[in-house]
């Protein structure tokens, strides 16, 4: 199974692309769509990023972080823009007809990790083990690959 890892930003969506058998993870790809502009036109991108992604690779299932917002810095303009990058995304992957899944930062992290509030170098460090790189990926990409890495664990 071929499972495509989003975490979505409204300035840097990461993607990581692994394929599971038997949770034995092999790495396929990975990296980080990055956009500028206004919110219009990092949405295009965002959705043209993805579209480009999902033609060039064998997906069979799409994984997207969900939006958090800590109770304790509510940022409703933060949310709207993550809603955006989120819709994207969606939009790109019901093009293709593919199953989208979603799960919290805070399962990710616990899935990967062991504990749902670690750090970003954790989760890297983390994908970097389970997937025998040789170098850790960029941060959102990591997040992407443990996101994919979630939904391997939780499906089989």
């Amino acid at each position: 199974m071929n499972i495509l890892g989003i975490d979505p930003g409204s300035r840097i969506t990461g993607f990581g692309l692994i394929t599971v058998n038997k949770l034995k993870f092999t790495y396929i790809s990975s990296g980080c769509i990055r956009t500028q502009g206004n919110l219009n036109d990092r949405v295009v991108t965002i959705y043209s990023g993805i579209k480009e992604i999902l033609e060039k690779h064998k997906v069979d299932i799409v994984v997207i972080e969900r939006v958090f917002m800590r109770p304790d810095r509510p940022n409703p303009d933060a949310a709207i823009k993550l809603g955006h990058a989120r819709g994207a995304v969606i939009s790109a992957v019901g093009g293709q007809n593919l199953p989208i899944v979603d799960y919290s930062p805070n399962q990710i992290k616990k899935t990967v990790v062991g504990k749902g509030h670690a750090s970003k170098e954790q989760v890297s460090f983390m994908v970097q083990q389970l997937l025998k790189l040789n170098n850790a990926p960029q941060a959102d990409a990591a997040d992407a690959l443990a996101g994919a890495i979630c939904h391997a664990y939780h499906s089989l």
